[in-house]
Order: C-alpha cells, then structure tokens, then sequence
C-alpha cells in the first residue's frame, strides 16, 4: 500500500499527545527548531495521559502492602488493580501471574534464575542482550539468523527435535525487531515450541507498544516488556505468563513483601515461607507510580484503538521506506526483506559515511535524534552489515582510516507527527547530497560537533 493510499484510510489516527512534543533545542547553525524525538525504539516519551494520572496520584502516594492509613490503602488498591489493567491489555489467561519488574532485561533475568534444572534454552542470535544473555546458568542453544519468517520456525524445529525429550526446555524470541522492525512470526514458533514439549517467552518491548499483545492468542507461555519503551517512563517492566515455574522458584530476591513469615529456629537459623503468588518475585518496596504508569499507558492505547494507531504508523513507516528509497547512498537493513511487516524501527547505513557523524549531523543541524551503534544487539547488526562495512574515517571523512561498523536507527510510535518524519528525510537527503555545514570531531569515540 502507497504512502498516499494510506494517507487517505480515514482508519489512520492523529498522533497521541506526548510530553516534549513542543521542546525546541538549539541547532549549530543558529537559531532553534522543535526536537524531533525519532529514537522511540530506545525510550518513548511520556504519553500526556500518563503524566496526568501519575501527576494526580502522587498526592496520595503512600506505602504499598504495608499500611493501615488511608494513603497506603488506596496505594495498595491502585498497585493491585494495576496488575489487572496489565493482564487484560495482554489478554492473560486465568491463572497466568503478572510480576512486576524493572525492564524486559530484569523480567527475562527473573524468569532465567526460575528455569527448572536442566533446562535447555533455545534462543536465536538476533535477539536483543536482554533475549541473549541472561541464560548464563542453563544449556544455551544459539540459533543462527534465519532470512525468512518460515526458515525461523524450521530452524528452530529442528533444535527442538534433537533436544532430550524428557528435560524442560524453553525458547525465547522477539515479537518484532529492535534493529529491523520486523514482526517475528511468534504464533507459530510457540506451536513449534509446544509440539516438541518446550515452552517460549516472548520479548514484546518493541511489540507490545506498536501492536495488540495476546498471550491467548499467541499462545506463549510468559511475555515480557518495559514501561519505557510503551510511554510509562518511570523505572518498571511485565514479567506475565504460568505461575507454576515462577512459583517453585527460589525467590528472584530476598527481602520484605516477598516473604510470608520468617521465624527464628532454635540453632540461630530462621526459618521462611515465600509468597506462592506475584509477591513472591517482587520484594522490597514496589514502585507503584511506575506500575501505575504501565496501566495508564495500556489503557490509553486499548482505548486510543490499535487499529488506527497500526494504520498511522503503517503510513509514516512508508514515509520513511518511501524517502530513504531514492538515496542510493542509503542501505536499509533487513533479514526478511522489503516485504516483511514491521513496526517503526528502521536502521540503514550511508556509503561514505561514519554513522556517529551522520547521527551527529542529524541532531546538530536537523534538531533529530536518532541513535547510532549496534543497538544492544551485537551479532544480529554485524551479521546484516556483512558487506555493507565501508573504510571512512573519523566522522566521515572519505579517505580511508576506521571501519564503519555501526548503523543508525530512527524509530517512531504512536506520538510521532508527520513533520518529524518529513524533517528526518529531507535532513538524510540533504546530509548525502550537499555533506555536513559544520565541522565534526572525535571525542571519547562519538562524533560530536567541534565548538572549538
């Protein structure tokens, strides 16, 4: 579907008001212009709503679980009604645990120190660190990067069959990209999964802000996301899915709300009885304005309507695609093709260009922020830039000198006008055509500009 097509679908919604939406930075050039905030990707702005209900609860804050007063009483409702706007805006199963956390990376961790012994972990190497790494203590099977949808699910079918059949097993996958965008094909990885008696988690930081998220439906076992990726930037993450491996689990940390009762034996020691329920993952003081934000920001995109927020963003994806199309200079990275759905993550290099200094560039003299590097996601961004790799020097100079290995990502969502993406395609067409009007230098391995 054309960019102008879309444009015209009436099913296409306006941009959700987000804090910084009218900042205004300074440019190297002189003068100012309104920030273009396109690293979504990274950390999403604040919807406006969830900076209202955080601001209008927080004369009420008190202490969760913990107290008799007024203020932690009503603390403690809002915290545990949270939990359930959670599990209806990821369509939960009954039974299923919503534990909260402090990312996707402390969720996937948690859930790691809950594997049963012997455990056999199956995971492909284009996942995010946080997907990739925190299987230390298990046996770690790492798939190569399929280049179709259909070869992800035969690669990991065939793991499965030659893993023990009577040991548990579980895989972890992406919904969709954080270098690519593309959606992973997650419905069908679970029923591989499930027919070769393993079970799946699904990374849904880049997903769950860009489109709906069913555990039913997907039929995965636990979904993990960040409230700083979904407009709730305020230090909390999901960990959602079966109870039984989290509740015969060690707790993930000792302390206070984790506990049931503690009691001194008789040789000195004491003795514990751990929470069987969410609690039992989640001790110490819960942050309740960040658990709150979550619940603010899935209720205001289940209310703002998915389907309009999907076409919109579809429509400003084909800006993007459309403008980076007609710069030959321009390398789009992708492993399923031009074809594959994707949300609105895109990363590409430019030919003659170190990445640092173009996205240095972008910001100095655009007002764009974007980001640079290999994204948290080392294997995936060296195997896609193969032979993209170009000998350019410090910040850009064509003549030879370090090898760019890196790549620029611009990332957008539900709060992204359409002046921020038109800005970002003329800057890239002017950067390739007319070079930078200011002078860059290195400095502590970034391009910055020289002020000097």
């Amino acid at each position: 579907m054309s960019v102008s097509s879309v444009a015209a679908d009436q099913s296409v919604s306006s941009p959700l008001p987000v804090l910084g939406r009218d900042v205004t930075v300074p440019l190297v050039t002189g003068g100012e212009v309104t920030y273009a905030a396109l690293d979504y990707a990274a950390s999403a702005p604040a919807l406006q709503r969830v900076w209202d209900d955080v601001a209008a609860y927080a004369p009420y804050y008190g202490s969760v679980h913990r107290g008799a007063g007024y203020l932690s009483q009503l603390s403690t409702d809002l915290f545990e009604s949270s939990r359930v706007a959670v599990a209806e805006f990821l369509d939960c199963r009954e039974g299923d645990q919503v534990v909260f956390t402090r990312s996707t990376t402390d969720s996937l961790n948690l859930l790691a120190a809950a594997l049963p012994a012997g455990c056999q972990v199956f995971v492909f190497e284009t996942e995010h660190h946080a997907s990739l790494l925190p299987w230390r203590d298990a046996r770690v099977t790492y798939l190569n990067a399929p280049r179709t949808p259909g070869q992800a699910v035969e690669t990991l079918e065939r793991a499965l069959a030659d893993r023990d059949p009577h040991g548990p097993a579980l895989v972890c996958v992406t919904g969709a990209s954080n270098v690519t965008g593309e959606l992973w094909p997650v419905r069908e990885l679970a029923a591989a999964a499930h027919a070769h008696g393993a079970r799946i988690v699904l990374d849904a930081a880049q997903l769950a802000p860009h489109h709906p998220v069913s555990v039913r439906d997907l039929d995965v076992d636990w979904v993990a996301f960040s409230g700083h990726k979904l407009y709730a930037p305020f230090g909390s993450g999901v960990l959602a899915g079966r109870a039984d491996w989290l509740r015969e689990a060690e707790p993930y940390l000792a302390g206070g709300g984790a506990s049931r009762t503690v009691a001194r034996r008789a040789d000195g020691g004491v003795d514990v009885e751990w929470h069987t329920t969410a609690a039992r993952h989640e001790a110490g003081s819960p942050n309740v304005i960040g658990v709150y934000a979550i619940a603010s920001a899935c209720k205001a995109l289940t209310e703002a309507g998915f389907d309009g927020l999907v076409a919109r963003e579809r429509y400003l994806i084909g800006k993007v695609r459309e403008g980076l199309a007609e710069v030959p200079e321009v390398k789009v990275l992708s492993l399923f093709g031009d074809d594959a759905p994707r949300v609105g993550v895109i990363s590409f290099v430019v030919r003659g260009w170190n990445s640092s200094h173009f996205a240095a560039a972008l910001s100095a003299e655009y007002g764009i922020g974007v980001r640079d590097g290999l994204f948290c996601a080392h294997p995936l961004v060296r195997t896609l830039l193969g032979g993209e790799r170009e000998d350019v020097g410090e910040c850009g100079a064509p003549d030879g000198g370090t090898t760019a290995l890196n790549a620029i990502r611009v990332s957008f969502g539900a709060g992204t006008p359409d002046e921020h993406v038109e800005r970002f395609v003329r800057a890239v067409k002017e950067l390739v055509r007319d070079g930078a009007k200011w002078n860059y230098r290195t400095e502590d391995g970034r391009c910055v500009p020289d002020r000097g």
